[in-house]
């Protein structure tokens, strides 16, 4: 397990070689330098996983401890990595998925003149991303997740020269530190409770200190949900992830499959012991999550970018997620952050397949009819389609049903609504997304149209093999079969601790009757194809519908057009205040204060020496005279004392 550095350690070395002689490499060189180095952490990530199985569940756990990375006083933190289940599943998705998204970025970004620098960074990025989830402690986890805003950063504003790049990186950058802030502070605040920042040290010592509900604890909890909802795109900080979008289409996958936008489901998830040990907290995300879920699926309903409607849908996905984590379902949480990572990357390359076949067009209004011109594309963006609408046996559907399922039995009725609508406004965003593209009348640009063409080997590749894992991704986890939940077997020993307390006491140790489970699970279904077929009656059986509907609610559709008009309240509530208030401190403290006390100095020294100058007559008697009068001065200062 010593070995486990390696898996980062490989993208970084295929960031310094593309970065330092990338220029000098042939682009096919470049891109094997980028994609080897992603395939061998994949293949010593299969190899560390293989040897994991084959101990019993109760050893699999390894913490392997490099060096010694700083000790001052009491504090003391280890290079230290984490082994376990979780990390292990997280390490497969990352790598994975990663090495895909870099396969079809070698056809997809071919002709852009930044090609080594695109890859440097997507190679330190998925670094950044393992270095993450790897860590063994809270301060080697912060520098992965630093790294990963960095990354973004540099990614989002890749096409720095359009304004609109530029401006989305700043902002996804801007708005994350303020969820890091929240992390920093989480961070002080265990080490001054626990006197480490080690995982493992924290939580056995949180079993046995502290009762569900104490302050410091829900305190603690709180702060690092902070910093989760800047990373992870939910209310109120989500507003950095649908502007993303200006970066290249396969960042936009890795960010939204793969790496950033999961980190804040996975900090939560590894932390379950003191979520468990904080009820309040885990009522706090759960709110959190479910809110996320339907407020971004609304406005996913009626927007015209098909990145843009794909970026509201992650922001919903996640939010899934944190709904699963917040009623105790650590398992389904990650269940479905795994299944996401391979339909959500699907769709965004599928999405990206479309714009490369149109010459960069992203408005689905000047799309249509495009199925029998890119039929790779089609059916592989309808598999995923399906998936991230939960019907059965798509991927999508196991892992969502699970989620709904244990917010139900957990006692989360309001909730379970709630998100079951999301559930439905997500299959109707969807395929109106594919039969606005694919299907009926086409509206593409004549001088697009001549240009059509299906995807390059490249590109199409993973998009097949994303294609295949979207189907059969969520068997790993089967309902209602005796051995169908292996997924939720192999993570067990880590949620182990968590569950107990949570059982204790409460409807979390209750368990559903499979005939309930099964009507549920139908019911969820029932749902997503309700969903379908009202967006086939709009977009296909009756094209005009939606504008008729828009035009009779013209001001909620307004409203949704404009994302309920976020980003303009931040811009006058936030963005201008800080704006005035920066101007302030300006004129009255930088200028009137700070610059008239060093300004006022130097004309001090300037007038004086204005007037001493004049001494300096160049006469030797006034010399003689001046010597004279300062020797008489001291004979009489000399005499009165």
């Amino acid at each position: 397990m010593d070995s486990a550095w390696l898996i980062p350690a490989f993208p970084f070395a295929g960031f310094v070689l593309n970065g330092l002689w990338g220029r000098r490499l042939s682009r096919k060189q470049v891109g094997m330098v980028a994609c080897g180095a992603m395939a061998l952490a994949f293949a010593t990530a299969l190899g560390l996983f293989w040897l994991l199985l084959r101990h019993s569940p109760d050893q699999r756990v390894w913490e392997p401890v490099y060096y010694t990375w700083m000790a001052v006083g009491d504090f003391s933190v280890n290079a230290s990595f984490l082994l376990d289940p979780l990390t292990m599943v997280m390490v497969l998705v990352v790598t994975g998925v990663g090495f895909l998204i870099h396969i079809y970025s070698t056809g997809y970004m071919h002709d852009d003149p930044g090609y080594a620098r695109y890859f440097a960074y997507l190679n330190l990025f998925a670094c950044a991303m393992l270095i993450l989830v790897l860590a063994g402690n809270l301060l080697v986890l912060f520098v992965g997740w630093e790294g990963v805003g960095l990354c973004s950063y540099l990614l989002i504003g890749f096409w720095y020269e359009k304004q609109s790049a530029s401006d989305a990186g700043k902002k996804a950058f801007i708005v994350n530190r303020i969820g890091d802030f929240g992390f920093l502070l989480a961070i002080f605040l265990t080490f001054w409770t626990f006197g480490t920042l080690d995982f493992r040290e924290i939580f056995h010592a949180a079993l046995l200190r502290f009762q569900p509900g104490d302050g410091v604890v829900t305190a603690i909890t709180l702060l690092l949900f902070v910093g989760a909802v800047g990373k992870s795109a939910q209310l109120p900080l989500y507003v950095w992830l649908p502007d993303a979008m200006e970066g290249p289409t396969p960042v936009s996958a890795l960010i939204h499959a793969a790496t950033m936008v999961t980190a804040g489901v996975y900090m939560v998830a590894r932390c379950s012991v003191l979520y468990a040990l904080a009820p309040l907290s885990m009522g706090v995300v759960a709110a959190v999550g479910c809110a996320t879920a339907v407020f971004a699926a609304t406005i996913g309903l009626v927007q015209n970018d098909i990145k843009r409607v794909l970026a509201y849908s992650t922001v919903s996905q996640l939010g899934y997620m944190f709904l699963g984590c917040g009623v105790g379902a650590y398992v389904a949480g990650i269940f479905h952050l795994m299944t996401h990572a391979f339909f959500k990357a699907l769709l965004f390359l599928g999405a990206g397949s479309v714009i490369h076949a149109l010459g960069g067009e992203q408005d689905i209004r000047r799309m249509g009819g495009l199925r029998r011109q890119l039929p790779v594309t089609f059916w592989t963006f309808l598999a995923a389609s399906l998936a991230i609408s939960g019907i059965v046996p798509f991927a999508g559907f196991f892992s969502k049903d699970e989620i709904l399922f244990e917010t139900l039995v957990t006692g989360h009725g309001v909730l379970y609504v709630l998100a079951l609508g999301g559930a439905a406004l997500t299959a109707f965003y969807m395929f109106r997304l594919v039969f606005r593209t694919f299907l009926g009348e086409s509206h593409v640009d004549p001088e697009s149209a001549h240009h059509v063409h299906e995807a390059p080997l490249s590109m199409a590749v993973p998009l097949m093999v994303l294609a295949v894992l979207s189907l059969v991704g969520g068997w790993v986890q089967v309902p209602m079969l005796e051995n169908g939940k292996r997924l939720g077997r192999f993570l067990a020993p880590v949620f182990e601790d968590a569950e107990g307390l949570l059982t204790e006491g409460t409807a979390h140790g209750s368990h559903a009757s499979l005939w309930t489970e099964g009507v549920f699970m139908a019911l969820s279904v029932v749902v997503a194809l309700a969903g379908i077929g009202l967006a086939y009656r709009w977009y296909v059986a009756d094209p005009t519908r939606p504008e008729r509907v828009a035009a009779r609610f013209s001001r909620a559709y307004r409203w949704l057009l404009n994302k309920y008009y976020v980003d303009e309240l931040y811009q006058a509530v936030v963005v201008e205040l800080l704006k005035r208030l920066a101007e302030t401190v300006h004129e009255w403290v930088d200028r009137a204060a700070i610059d008239a006390v060093v300004d006022g100095a130097g004309a001090f020294f300037r007038h004086a020496g204005t007037h001493l100058r004049r001494i300096q007559t160049g006469l030797v008697q006034h010399y003689a005279l001046s010597i004279l009068a300062g020797a008489c001065l001291l004979i009489l200062a000399a005499l009165a004392v």
